[in-house]
This record gives structure tokens, C-alpha cells and sequence, in this order.
């Protein structure tokens, strides 16, 4: 039976694509490290594992997740692979996810003149699909795990947004 955490979800801030985070990962993590059983606090704290790569856990949510960006970046691998005239099969990884419109955003993030506007583009999409990984679920750990990886994501767009462009420009071109 799943663990309810009503008091817990309900006063954490909602979080809007594009926002400032209001805290970081880790300082939620620590928060949730008091509320709720071990069990659960392990799977909130191997979700910086699966940004690596490095998860192997049962999570069901956490699986679907990777399964969804795995299959996004092979999209990703398909179309940079094509231009460059390479086998994509050495980059992509295995996957059970399948969804045809992961051709047409990694198409559209592709072609996007600016790369931080098609990075953009594929942050929307992985955004979106949390959303749709939390439907039916309101008080449960999948609420939390969604959660934090909706912070990662607003941390990552935080550091984006933050960088000082033009120096990074200098830097890239000094080594030009």
C-alpha cells in the first residue's frame, strides 16, 4: 500500500517551467528526510543518480522517466548522427520507451536557430511529460519524485540563465 504524504506535498511550493527553484534539490531531499520512511528517502536520493546514468533501481516512475529521456536523447543521436554522416547505433542506448513525437521535438529542437532556445524546447517537453507521470497520483511518493526532478530541471535553466554569455563567448573563442 502506498505511503500518503498529504502534509508534506501540500506545503511545498508549486513549481512553474521557467521559475526560480525555490530551494535546492538537496535542501528538499533534507526536508523529506524527516517525513518520510527510509525506503522512500532512498529513492529521492538516487534521483541524481539517473542524471548519470548510474540508476538501477525499481521505481516505477523513476523508470518511466528514464525511459523517456533515454529515448529523447536517441532522437537526439539520430538526427546529430545523420548530419555528420556516423552510425548512430554506437551512441544510442537500449530502451523500452516509444513515443513518435520524440521525432518531431527533437526535430524542432534541433532546427532551432538558437541552442538555448531548442534546449528550451526539449526542457518544455521533458516538463510536460512529469506532468503527465503524475495524473491520478496527489499525496504519494511519485509526487515527490516528480517534484525533484522538476527541481534538477529549474536548477540546470537557473545555471543557464545565470551564466555570464559573454565571457563564456570570450573564453570559446580564445581557444578558437
Amino acid at each position: 500500500m502506498a505511503a500518503y504524504y498529504t502534509y508534506l506535498i501540500s506545503s511545498l511550493p508549486m513549481l512553474h517551467f521557467g521559475m526560480k527553484p525555490p530551494f535546492s534539490l538537496e535542501k528538499f531531499i533534507g526536508i523529506c528526510a524527516k517525513l518520510i520512511p527510509e525506503k522512500d528517502f532512498e529513492i529521492l536520493n538516487s534521483i541524481p543518480k539517473i542524471q548519470t546514468g548510474l540508476y538501477e533501481g525499481r521505481e516505477p516512475t523513476l523508470i518511466k522517466w528514464e525511459g523517456f529521456e533515454i529515448a529523447l536523447r536517441n532522437e537526439l543521436v539520430k538526427i546529430r548522427s545523420s548530419h555528420r554522416r556516423i552510425d548512430p547505433l554506437k551512441f544510442m542506448r537500449q530502451t523500452n520507451y516509444t513515443d513518435f513525437s520524440l521525432v518531431h521535438i527533437a526535430m524542432n529542437a534541433h532546427r532551432n536557430p538558437s541552442v538555448l532556445e531548442g534546449e528550451k524546447t526539449l526542457d518544455l517537453a521533458r516538463w510536460h511529460f512529469l506532468d503527465g507521470l503524475t495524473f491520478g497520483h496527489y499525496f504519494d511518493l511519485d509526487v515527490l519524485v516528480v517534484y525533484a526532478l522538476k527541481l534538477l530541471m529549474l536548477e540546470r535553466r537557473e545555471k543557464i540563465n545565470a551564466a555570464d554569455k559573454a565571457k563564456i563567448l570570450e573564453e570559446t573563442l580564445a581557444k578558437v
